[in-house]
């Protein structure tokens, strides 16, 4: 009866150490296939690729010795203008220092540091504000413009003579709701290549009375003399 009872004994210990190893054999099988199938999939996967950030959000970054800058108008009279330099937001609505006609920011030409920056209501401000700003930017110095609601009814030749020393090509020919953005130096010897200009038509305009907003970006250069 003992040697039954030990036989018994055996063949379950047996049996249950057999299905341990089949289990463990199935599990440990299993989970390396599920593995390898995921380091193959992690390997066939591609890495996504990181978009390098330029100064200011441009497309593409500046060579050596020059600034990059984003000058955007204003849309309509709704969305106010926004001017970026040397990655630094010089004026935009949440800076809260925008407003209706032309906004207009200062900048050292050879450090790119700001000046000044200054909003002139060209509706129904005084004009003989924007001519005396004008006249006092010294030698070097970077000017970026940028139009919002109505930049030139209260226009005139005196200013318009300024910009066009600045380097403008288009300021003689901006009125009423026209959308402008422009990038000038005083002492530039020929016209700027930096200005963009859309003429305010009725049959053209992107928000009823108004056309639509222009965006512009570049590289402007230090002045190293």
């Amino acid at each position: 009866m003992r040697t039954a009872g030990l036989i018994r004994y055996l063949a379950v210990f047996f049996t249950l150490l057999g299905t341990w190893f089949i289990l463990q054999t199935y599990f440990d099988q299993s989970w390396k296939a599920i593995s390898l199938r995921s380091w193959i999939g992690a390997m066939d996967k591609p890495r996504s690729k990181q978009l390098p950030q330029h100064k200011c959000g441009n497309l593409k970054s500046c060579p050596q010795n020059h600034f990059a800058f984003k000058i955007i108008s204003g849309a309509a009279n709704v969305v106010g203008p926004s001017i970026c330099f040397d990655d630094v937001v010089l004026m935009s609505s949440v800076k809260n220092n925008i407003g209706r006609g032309l906004n207009i920011a200062l900048v050292n030409g050879t450090n790119g540091q700001l000046l000044t920056a200054d909003t002139f209501d060209m509706y129904s401000g005084d004009i003989n504000k924007l001519d005396t700003f004008l006249q006092e930017v010294k030698h070097g110095t970077i000017v970026l413009a940028a139009s919002y609601d109505d930049p030139a009814t209260k226009m005139n030749d005196k200013v318009r003579a300024h910009f066009i020393e600045l380097g403008s090509s288009h300021v003689s020919k901006l009125g009423f709701r026209d959308n402008w953005v422009f990038l000038g130096a005083k002492g530039l010897k020929n016209k700027s290549p930096f200005e963009e200009y859309v003429k305010n038509n009725k049959t053209t305009n992107k928000y009823d009375g108004w056309p639509e907003l222009l965006e512009m970006e570049g590289c402007a250069p230090r002045k190293m003399d």
